[in-house]
């Protein structure tokens, strides 16, 4: 299965039920997580969309590890059911 698949499903999801999952391009700034999910309420999570089995890269991490300790969220997903229950879980209503 390819990448882009996944980063489909995360975009469905998240705009069937009312959120924004943005293409997050930062010029200049390899590594930067591939998408940027705005939800009702404000919430901002950073995801990083992987082929199955894959794992980020070491500057991918890098970025994480920043984000995270700069008080985001940054999730990882490599296949359809992450990001199934990822929606469920930051967004279980259906709009």
């Amino acid at each position: 299965m390819l990448e882009s698949r996944i980063e489909k499903r995360l975009q469905e999801k998240i705009k069937k039920r009312g959120g924004l999952a943005l293409k997050f391009v930062s010029p200049g700034q390899r590594g930067v997580p591939d998408r940027l999910v705005l939800l009702p309420g404000g919430r901002m999570i950073f995801v990083e969309l992987k082929r199955p089995g894959a794992k980020p890269e070491p500057l991918q991490a890098w970025w994480h590890d920043k984000l995270t300790a700069l008080g985001f969220d940054v999730r990882v997903f490599d296949t359809l059911e992450g990001v199934d229950a990822f929606v469920q879980e930051v967004m279980p209503d259906e709009v």
